[in-house]
């Protein structure tokens, strides 16, 4: 299992390279960046990769919603050969409010084209080339889409927890990227539903990257009470709300992994034993930064122990 850190996109991007360095130096092996509407997550994943030699960067998530295959491949693969096939590209199926206040679309049949979508970008990642025309969109390449240095191909994960895209992302994705879902709902739902596609698609066992928010920190109480507003805004949503009831919580804020280095240290050992292959934390700054460096602290610590 390896363990990385989702940073922040509310600093600059010189800032942004300082901490990735320090999360490097730490001991972490992967740093990602969520997509929001102000960074473009692919090219400051490719900036902070070859800023930090050595260090994996990744996309944690693109809605599928408002971009093409043809785009996200070019993106993609430039990030691969920017720094020299350290780059993991995350997708999502996006939320309904976003995709119709921002792009001024319909968010329907969202998981047929998370399918199509995958199918078209694997095609291109893979080959260089695409011919495929689907339902809702098409993907043909008459100039060449293959980006020289872009090896090996770039690793697609899937922002998939319900039923019908975990299927869609087993068969398609090389694997997931749960949020705000605990060992039980990745024990009991999630890996064996995304591995079961897997294995019927013939394709290998998945990547299950679950993203953790969590701190290392002496006032449990004041990060609980941080974490209750920081995270209270996923439970407007259907998806996270189902994934947080599967993982026993009743709200995001019970998913937080908040203690001291022993607590954090066992959480870690759970969500491996409920087949997490990567643990990603979030929202390590909860309680000032003196905790986000005792959180790094650990975290490195655990992954080169």
């Amino acid at each position: 299992m390896t363990l990385g850190l989702a940073l922040a996109l509310e600093q600059d991007i010189d800032r942004t390279v300082l901490l990735a360095r320090e999360a490097h130096d730490a001991g972490l092996r992967s740093v990602w960046f969520g997509q929001t509407l102000s960074y473009d997550s692919p090219t400051l994943a490719a900036v902070v990769g070859r800023e930090v030699p050595g260090l994996h960067v990744g996309t944690a998530a693109i809605p599928v919603f408002g971009r093409h295959p043809l785009l996200v491949s070019s993106q993609a693969q430039t990030a691969q050969a920017a720094t020299g096939g350290r780059y993991h590209l995350g997708l999502a199926l996006g939320t309904k409010y976003v995709t119709e206040t921002a792009f001024g679309l319909p968010h329907e049949r969202p998981v047929r084209l998370l399918r199509e979508f995958l199918t078209a970008l694997r095609q291109l990642l893979e080959t260089g080339s695409a011919d495929f025309h689907g339902e809702l969109l098409t993907a043909r390449t008459p100039l060449p889409a293959a980006v020289p240095g872009a090896v090996p191909p770039v690793p697609i994960l899937v922002a998939a927890m319900g039923p019908q895209a975990l299927r869609v992302s087993g068969e398609l994705a090389d694997g997931i990227l749960p949020y705000l879902a605990g060992p039980r709902a990745l024990a009991e739902h999630i890996v064996p539903a995304v591995t079961a596609a897997a294995e019927a698609a013939g394709r290998p066992a998945p990547r299950i990257v679950a993203f953790v928010p969590g701190v290392v920190t002496a006032d449990v109480e004041a990060a609980r009470e941080k974490a209750v507003e920081a995270l209270g805004f996923y439970e407007r949503f259907p998806s996270y709300e189902r994934v947080i009831h599967l993982s026993g919580g009743t709200r995001a804020a019970d998913l937080a992994v908040i203690g001291d280095e022993e607590t954090v240290a066992a959480e870690v050992a759970r969500y491996r034993a409920a087949g997490a292959t990567d643990v990603v934390f979030t929202t390590t700054d909860l309680t000032g930064d003196a905790d986000r460096r005792r959180t790094w602290k650990l975290l490195g610590e655990l992954a080169t122990g």
